[in-house]
């Protein structure tokens, strides 16, 4: 059986920086960590748990890797898990990929390294076979994303009728020139497949067909809905309303269109995804669709606390309900 010493021995690093590696010491470079990890892949190198638990390195620890922890959806999203998790006897380690799959990966070695006991995913950037290999290490659970064709545990909203809810309110309203912010291409398989399906099986409905220059791909801050906006206010064909995606892109939108002296909803329609706070305290109020954050958090949580314990699922997929709120800006 490998030792740290053999692991040492084949990167030509002290055992010293091996440890601080594997115990995910912040000043470690990262050619040093992917040699580390290297080495312990090949010669088989597993950490002992229950001689680190001793040491205090891991008790009862949940990490939750987000793409974003400043959009608030995630940040209300981990507070749900973190008061289950602490309910449990556990602690929840946040991690901020960017929506990168280097990062998303190194969040995955902290889970075969044995510095947590479970990963909720709520992104994902890696490819189906690559991510599920980690589970040789421990439970790995989607939330709020899933991926096809994939068995992990997951617990999410039906993506496809809530966009459909959102695009169909716009027609019933009597908008029939829609933009639409995505996080995608309509491509199989791409970010926000499901929206996008439910997007354009609303216009299908109404016999309209989507206006590529009105789609706004890989659109996700406050800024990003403010240069949306400016675009829409240069353009000759105008949309008169506007499917943003969430409640961050839908503010910035809201925002330059005041700067620039339009009307909402009169000039343009806006509607938002996830009724964040902003939704209400924005003028006009901002007509949303509601996700169920605390419900999919706590859901999330339960579901891997009983993967850790060795417990059957009798469900291993969860669909929660969306709503939507109508207010101001419709």
């Amino acid at each position: 059986m490998a030792t740290i010493s053999d692991v040492a021995k084949k990167t030509g690093l002290s055992k010293a920086t091996v440890s601080r590696v594997i115990n995910n010491h912040p000043y470690i470079s990262k050619e040093k960590r992917e040699l580390v990890y290297k080495a312990m892949e090949e010669l088989g190198y597993q950490p002992n748990p229950s001689a680190r638990r001793l040491r205090g390195q891991l008790t009862n620890t949940i990490g939750v890797i987000v793409p974003r922890i400043v959009n608030p959806f995630f940040s209300y999203l981990v507070d749900a898990m973190e008061q289950v998790a602490y309910e449990n006897n556990y602690q929840v380690l946040m991690f901020q990929s960017d929506e990168k799959r280097d990062k998303e990966l190194y969040f995955l070695n902290l889970l075969k390294t044995k510095q947590v006991d479970g990963l909720i995913m709520t992104s994902i950037e890696n490819d189906r076979e690559v991510i599920e290999s980690y589970t040789e290490y421990g439970p790995i659970l989607f939330c709020n994303e899933y991926m096809s064709r994939s068995d992990l545990p997951v617990v999410r909203v039906d993506q496809t009728e809530a966009a459909y809810l959102g695009t169909k309110h716009l027609l019933d309203r009597g908008y029939r020139r829609i933009a639409y912010c995505t996080g995608g291409l309509f491509v199989e398989d791409g970010k926000d497949k499901d929206r996008n399906v439910g997007f354009q099986k609303a216009l299908n409905d109404y016999n309209i067909t989507v206006n590529t220059g009105w789609v706004f791909v890989n659109k996700h801050t406050i800024e990003d809905g403010k240069h949306v906006m400016k675009q829409i206010a240069e353009m000759r064909e105008k949309p008169d309303a506007i499917f943003t995606g969430s409640d961050e892109i839908a503010a910035g939108v809201l925002m330059e269109a005041k700067s620039l002296g339009m009307k909402i909803p009169e000039d343009l329609a806006v509607i938002g995804f996830d009724d964040q706070p902003i939704a209400e305290m924005i003028d006009p109020a901002l007509t949303t669709i509601r996700q169920p954050i605390k419900e999919m958090g706590t859901e999330s949580v339960g579901l891997l606390l009983r993967l850790l314990k060795n417990h059957s699922l009798e469900q291993k997929h969860q669909e929660l309900s969306v709503e939507l709120v109508v207010r101001s800006s419709t």
